[in-house]
C-alpha cells in the first residue's frame, strides 16, 4: 500500500484530506501548523486540518519551522508528499524524499495567481473563470510541472467564501482523479508557461481599504473579493465601517467618489464610484459592533451615513 504524508492547515484543506482518508492509500502522518490563539480571548486553537486527522487517529506532526524540523516526516517513508495551503515553503531535500515526488494542489489555473491569496485575486480582478491545478512541487513558489487542472466558473455574486467553498470540493475531486496516474507512472506533465505567470501575495492591510475613485464595477469586486476575510473597509470621518456585502447599481449618479447620494426604500445606501456609477451597501460593521445589513443599522438611528457625507478613498 502507497504511503502518504499530508501537509495542510486550513478548512480548504480538509476536503482533500477527507478525500485520501477514503481512497486505498495510507496516511502516515498529517503536517500541519502549530495551535494558535483565536478570537478576543486567544483561545488555543488547532488548525482545521488537526482536528480532521485525529478523528481519525492518524498521527499529527506540527513543526514550528518546517525547514528547521522535518526528521518525522523523513521517518514516516512517504512514497509521495501532498500539500494543500499548508503555509511554509518545503526545504528541497524533503521534496526530494518520496520516490513520487511531492504534488500540491493549488488554488488556480496556473500560471496565473501563484501565492497565498489566489481566490481572493481571482475575484478581485473580476475573473470569471479560476480552477485547481495539481502540480509538481519545486522550491520556486507555485512553479513546478503541472499534472492536472480542472476549470470552476466564477458567479458574479460569488465571493472569497463561496468560491472557496467551491474550489476545496473541486480539488478533492480532482486529487482523486490523479492520484492512481501518479502512481501509475502515466502522467505526461506540463511546464508551466514564465512569461504567462501572475502573482496573489497574501492580502496587507493596505489592500482591505476601497478606494472610491476606481470604478464601480472594481469597487463591487473589492468588496466581495474580501468576504468573509479580511473583509473590506472606509472611513467616513473618524469612524472606520467594514463593507461586507454590496450590489451593482446599473445606473449613473451624481456626486464625488465616496459620497452617500441615495437612501433607498429599503434602507440600503448608495455610493458614487470613480466612473459616475455607484455601489449599494447591503451589509456593513461599524466599528465596536457586529456585522449588520444596512437597515438594520439605519433603523437604529436617523443622523448615522446621510446622504451628502462622504467616505475616505
Amino acid at each position: 500500500m502507497k504511503r502518504i504524508v499530508f501537509m495542510g492547515t486550513p478548512d480548504f484543506a480538509v476536503p482533500v484530506l477527507q478525500t485520501i482518508i477514503e481512497s486505498p492509500y495510507e496516511i502516515a502522518l498529517v503536517v500541519t501548523q502549530p495551535d494558535r490563539p483565536v478570537g478576543r480571548k486567544r483561545i488555543l486553537t488547532p488548525p482545521p486540518v488537526k482536528t480532521e486527522a485525529e478523528k481519525h487517529h492518524i498521527p499529527v506532526f506540527q513543526p514550528e519551522n518546517i525547514r528547521l524540523d522535518y526528521q518525522p516526516i523523513i521517518e514516516a517513508k512517504p512514497d509521495l508528499i501532498v500539500t494543500v495551503a499548508y503555509g511554509q515553503i518545503l526545504p528541497k531535500e524533503l521534496l526530494e524524499t518520496p520516490g513520487f515526488g511531492s504534488v500540491n494542489v493549488h488554488a488556480s489555473l496556473l500560471p496565473q495567481l501563484r501565492g497565498g491569496a489566489p481566490i481572493h485575486y481571482a475575484i478581485l480582478q473580476g475573473k470569471d473563470k479560476t480552477g485547481i491545478t495539481i502540480m509538481y512541487m519545486v522550491e520556486q513558489l507555485d512553479a513546478g510541472d503541472m499534472i492536472s487542472q480542472k476549470e470552476v466558473q466564477i458567479d458574479h455574486t460569488d465571493t472569497v467564501g463561496s468560491l472557496h467553498d467551491k474550489l476545496s470540493v473541486v480539488g478533492a475531486e480532482l486529487l482523486k482523479e490523479t492520484l492512481p496516474n501518479i502512481f501509475d507512472e502515466t502522467i505526461q506533465p506540463t511546464k508551466q508557461v514564465e512569461e504567462e505567470a501572475t502573482f496573489a501575495p497574501n492580502i496587507r492591510r493596505e489592500l482591505e481599504k476601497i478606494d472610491w475613485t476606481k470604478d464601480s464595477l472594481e469597487v463591487y469586486n473589492h468588496i466581495r473579493g474580501l468576504n468573509p476575510w479580511p473583509v473590506a473597509y472606509s472611513k467616513l470621518a473618524d469612524q472606520q465601517i467594514k463593507l461586507w456585502q454590496a450590489n451593482l447599481m446599473d445606473k449613473n449618479v451624481s456626486g464625488s467618489p465616496g459620497e452617500i447620494v441615495e437612501h433607498t426604500d429599503e434602507h440600503t445606501i448608495i455610493v458614487a464610484c470613480g466612473d459616475g456609477k455607484a455601489v449599494e451597501l447591503v451589509e456593513i460593521q461599524p466599528a465596536g459592533s457586529r456585522k449588520m445589513l444596512t437597515q438594520d443599522y439605519l433603523r437604529g438611528s436617523s443622523d448615522r451615513l446621510n446622504v451628502g457625507e462622504v467616505f475616505k478613498s
